[in-house]
C-alpha cells in the first residue's frame, strides 16, 4: 500500500502531462475571449504599470484587464441586507419621487460591499445634492468630504469624485460619485450646500486638478501655489521631485538608470 496522500498522487499526475504548445495556449485563449468570458480591455502590464525602468517585482508579465462598469440589479437591499428590497430601495425611491430628472442624473446605481453609490451626472450634481439634503425622508445633513480618484485608462472619464452622505436623522449613507474627461476637469462645486466641503475641495483640486466650478476660493491648499502638476494622479512622477541632500541631488526612481 502507498503511503502517498491522494492530493500528491494527483499533483504529480499533472507534472508529468506534456506541456502545452504555443498555439495549444493561443486557441484555449480565444476559446475564453468568443465565449463566455469576455476580455475586458487592457488597463495595465506588470504590477505597477511603470514603463521606464526594469519591473523587479516579479510580475513583469501580469495583464491587468479594465473592469466593467456595474450597474447593480433590484432589489439593492440594504447595508446589511440583500436579495430583497431595503434601506438602498427606499433612498433611490425616495429621490427618484423627489427629483423628477432622476433618470437623466443618475448614470448608475451601484451596490457593493454594503454601500450605496449614485453615479451622478456632473450637471446634475449640485440639485441631486440639494434634494437628497433638503428632502424630509432623506435629509442627508453632512457630507463628510470629497476624495479625488485617477484612472488613466478610463477614456473620458479618467477623473473621479467621491462623496460620502451621512443622514443623522435616519442614520444612513450614501455616497455620490462623479467623472469627467482629463481634457476638462470641470465639477460644480457642492459648497453652497455643503459648506464644510470648502476645504476638501481646495485639497482634491490641489492633488487631482479637479476644478470645482463656483467654489468661493479654489487655491492649493498643500503644496505651494506655484507647484506644477497634481502628485496623486497616476501619472504623476513616481518618487516625486528630485530630492537635494548637502549639495547632491538624489532623482526620483522613475530617473534613475534602468537594471533591464
Amino acid at each position: 500500500m502507498s503511503s502517498q496522500h491522494p492530493e500528491q498522487k494527483a499533483e504529480q499526475a499533472a507534472d508529468r502531462l506534456p506541456a502545452q504548445r504555443e498555439e495549444e495556449r493561443a486557441e484555449g485563449a480565444a476559446g475564453r475571449s468568443h465565449g463566455g468570458e469576455t476580455q475586458q480591455p487592457i488597463a495595465r502590464r506588470g504590477m505597477f504599470g511603470g514603463h521606464t525602468t526594469g519591473d523587479t517585482s516579479g510580475f513583469g508579465g501580469l495583464v491587468v484587464r479594465q473592469s466593467p462598469k456595474m450597474s447593480s440589479p433590484r432589489p439593492y437591499g440594504g447595508p446589511r441586507t440583500s436579495g430583497a428590497e431595503g434601506e438602498f430601495d427606499e433612498v433611490a425611491d425616495q429621490l427618484e419621487r423627489a427629483y423628477p430628472e432622476f433618470g437623466a442624473a443618475i448614470e448608475r446605481v451601484v451596490v457593493d460591499r454594503g454601500e450605496l453609490t449614485l453615479v451622478v451626472r456632473r450637471e446634475h450634481l449640485l440639485e441631486v445634492a440639494r434634494v437628497l439634503r433638503d428632502d424630509p425622508k432623506l435629509r442627508f445633513e453632512l457630507c463628510t468630504g470629497v476624495s479625488g480618484v485617477h484612472y488613466p485608462e478610463d477614456a473620458g472619464a479618467e477623473l473621479h469624485a467621491v462623496y460620502p452622505l451621512l443622514s443623522m436623522t435616519h442614520n444612513r449613507r450614501i455616497r455620490l460619485e462623479v467623472t469627467c474627461p482629463d481634457a476638462d476637469p470641470h465639477i460644480p462645486s457642492i459648497v453652497s450646500v455643503y459648506p464644510t466641503n470648502d476645504w476638501h475641495e481646495r485639497e482634491t483640486y490641489d492633488f487631482f486638478g479637479l476644478i470645482f466650478d463656483g467654489h468661493p476660493a479654489l487655491t492649493r491648499i498643500m503644496m505651494p501655489d506655484d507647484w506644477k502638476g497634481h502628485p496623486q494622479r497616476k501619472d504623476y512622477p513616481l518618487g516625486g521631485i528630485p530630492v537635494e541632500y548637502r549639495g547632491a541631488t538624489v532623482p526620483p526612481p522613475d530617473e534613475r538608470r534602468s537594471y533591464v
